[in-house]
């Protein structure tokens, strides 16, 4: 806990009763936040506050994707948010502001300010408000936006011009998708560009950036989007090193999928390529289309693009920082490694039988959602772009405290299809929920052949309950000790954001709507809000405010 030395003078009486209530007070703030997480993660938050150079999270503030580096959307602090809203008599509406077209990126909520992804199509400048001529439409960039916390008044845009190289590098209007990490006087996005910027909290302007391109070689497949996980002096990032328009060859395998930055200069101290090392060393075989489709189909290369985000935690006093990899593997790697180092352990998140192809009818998969950490295990689903549709999925439970090929099979041959495997009596997989149906009723009854779809969605854990969510419409409530189903809801539309618990209840933004659920493993009867646009980012609370973003919109909800 962080010390109050103060609190040790001689004080009066009265005084001393003001003081210790407040102290308590924050105590217990910091305890439910310890629960979100883990106590084998040596109190991650405290830990961050003394070796690390953060403050431990006694606010009400949201300065990261998940809050915190363990990235649970669950917010065990706030309180006193409303059940019911209504945006067109404007209950419980304390302000709306208008963004783009498109927005993805965050809220993050820091410093009274509130920070968001969007693209131009609604110019708050005027300098960019020029017509496309080839889209008659405002110049497509990718914009940062801040807000005053308090009215919503809007305060800045940070502006990011498209990449020439087009969609295959650069998809046409989605804006920025990153979710900014801030602290004290700087906010850290990835950019459209594939750059990695420091800016500053109050001006929006950039004090460093790392060109990926440019500096690492890396090729982004349609998308660079990684929110930068923050831990101590350092950011982490998923490069989004993707292949290229052909969808099969990987145009940078040198480049590396993962970083580690020097948050003061931008300067890389760490790099890791392992999602295409299995490219480099095949050598000419690299050339050949059929042999590229052999290693995806190993999960020894990336299927598409990398658009997860990685995360954080302790384990018995080893730090390990997460990565979901693009050839559907994640990874777990010492902080302190050194580039070549190889990583404490790895989990192949497909079934060794798996095939990838393009347009969704494959059974192998990669990572769009980001794994959370919780009482020593990582929790992760697989999925693909949305534009490929919805298919079998699987979401996983990971022990953390294993070293190696952790993965629940090992191949002992790979020259025959499906691989030949044994299993693995070093497997880290603590229980699994997903994978095809194959009860003919069972399918009928719940409209799909699958127990769990392919996932945007991070999940959130709150009690020992895991919530998560499909990109078919299914929320699921799972006990996160042994993965058994409580309940499921359909809301019947696609779900790109993830649950976010808070105050008692579920959070879930649809295509249709904002959902919102009661907090327990009985389910009940939840509510829906139409909120005049499609909720594709994940709602988040702060001050006891909740913030729901549509494409187009961003609410601040409050009594």
């Amino acid at each position: 806990m962080t010390s109050y030395p103060f609190l040790k003078r001689g004080l009066a009486a009265g005084l001393s009763l003001v003081i210790v209530g407040v102290a308590v007070f924050f105590v217990m703030r910091q305890t439910d936040l310890v629960t979100e997480n883990d106590k084998g993660l040596g109190n991650l938050f405290t830990q961050q506050a003394n070796a690390a150079g953060q403050e431990a999270k006694t606010t009400g503030d949201w300065t990261t994707f998940g809050g915190t580096p363990s990235r649970n959307m669950a917010n065990a602090v706030a309180t006193g948010l409303p059940a019911k809203w209504d945006v067109d008599t404007k209950m419980n509406i304390k302000w709306a502001a208008s963004l783009g077209s498109k927005a993805y990126g965050g809220p993050i909520v820091a410093g009274g300010r509130v920070f968001i992804g969007t693209n131009n199509k609604n110019p708050r400048d005027k300098k960019y408000a020029g017509i496309d001529k080839k889209t008659n439409k405002p110049i497509d960039l990718g914009i940062v936006m801040s807000f005053d916390e308090k009215n919503g008044a809007f305060q800045w845009q940070a502006v990011h011009e498209k990449l020439p190289g087009g969609q295959v590098v650069d998809w046409p209007e989605e804006g920025i998708c990153s979710s900014a990490a801030v602290e004290g006087d700087k906010l850290y996005y990835v950019s459209n560009r594939c750059e990695v910027v420091c800016a500053d909290v109050k001006t929006g302007k950039e004090i460093w950036t790392l060109d990926m391109i440019g500096k690492l070689g890396v090729f982004p497949h349609n998308l660079s989007d990684c929110s930068p996980l923050l831990v101590g002096d350092h950011l982490w990032i998923v490069t989004s090193n993707g292949v290229n328009e052909d969808h099969i060859s990987v145009p940078s395998p040198k480049a590396p999928s993962f970083i580690k930055v020097e948050k003061k200069t931008g300067d890389v101290v760490w790099q890791d390529n392992s999602p295409s090392a299995q490219m480099l060393a095949a050598g000419a075989q690299a050339n050949q289309a059929n042999f590229l489709k052999t290693l995806v189909n190993r999960g020894q290369l990336i299927q598409h693009g990398q658009w997860a985000n990685p995360a954080y935690g302790v384990v018995n006093g080893q730090p390990q920082v997460i990565f979901p990899g693009g050839d559907g593997w994640i990874y777990a790697f010492d902080p302190k490694a050194k580039t070549g180092d190889a990583p404490i352990w790895k989990f192949d998140c497909n079934p060794k039988d798996s095939r990838y192809e393009l347009a969704g009818k494959g059974t192998r998969n990669d990572f769009i959602g980001t794994p959370v950490v919780y009482k020593n295990r990582v929790y992760i689903g697989v999925g693909q772009d949305p534009e490929h549709r919805t298919g079998v999925g699987h979401f996983w439970c990971i022990d953390m405290t294993k070293k190696g090929d952790v993965s629940p099979d090992l191949v002992t041959d790979y020259d025959v299809f499906p691989p030949k495997t044994k299993p693995n009596l070093n497997s880290a997989a603590v229980w699994h929920y997903g994978g095809v149906i194959e009860d003919k009723d069972l399918v009928k009854k719940l409209r799909r052949n699958y127990y769990f779809g392919r996932t945007m969605s991070t999940a959130a854990i709150h009690e020992d309950i895991c919530y998560i969510a499909d990109l078919g419409g299914v929320l699921h409530a799972l006990d996160a000790n042994t993965g058994k189903l409580h309940w499921e809801h359909d809301t019947k539309a696609d779900i790109w954001g993830s649950p976010y618990y808070a105050d008692g209840k579920v959070f879930l933004g649809t295509d249709d709507a904002l959902w919102v659920f009661q907090h327990g493993a009985k389910k009940q009867e939840p509510h829906e809000f139409d909120m005049g646009g499609r909720c594709r980012a994940t709602p988040i609370a702060a001050n006891g405010v909740l913030y729901v973003m549509t494409e187009n919109k961003l609410f601040a909800i409050a009594k």
